[in-house]
């Protein structure tokens, strides 16, 4: 697989958290902008802010958690050259269920449905490090 190849999921995910973030401030500023949370009542924490608010920041953290794995993953199937087709579509379907889990959690957040996407990019991402792992230590020794 090509290089582009390999990190365009990668290069997909990060665009994913600009963009929550560009949600999140949007959504903050408007708050604020409308006078319905002061600066002091979120001070020292998220409690204050609406849901739509706190949903959009919860979005956002999310992608420092299981993606941290991926994002981990990605350099070293590309450093070792293990990284081929069923690497990428993996990569693809779990940056798809990271988008799918962010987009639910933004609008309606409907739990099932969050926690399906969230499920998916877990097993896939899960199934993406068994097989690095087992092409990692099963691999021919010598040069």
């Amino acid at each position: 697989m090509t290089v582009q190849a390999i990190l365009a999921p990668v290069f997909v995910q990060v665009l994913l958290v600009f963009i929550l973030i560009g949600v999140m401030g949007r959504r903050r500023f408007a708050e604020i902008g409308a006078g319905r949370v002061r600066i002091g009542d979120i001070a020292l924490g998220e409690r204050a802010w609406p849901p739509k608010v706190q949903a959009a920041a919860n979005a956002f953290s999310n992608q420092f958690e299981i993606p941290v794995l991926f994002l981990a993953l990605v350099p070293l199937a590309l450093y070792t050259r293990k990284a081929d087709l069923i690497f990428v579509v993996l990569a693809w379907i779990f940056v798809l269920s990271r988008c799918v889990h962010a987009y639910v959690f933004i609008t309606a957040n409907h739990v099932p449905s969050r926690f399906r996407a969230y499920m998916a990019g877990v097993v896939v991402l899960g199934a993406m490090w068994l097989i690095f792992a087992w092409r990692i230590l099963f691999a021919p020794l010598g040069p």
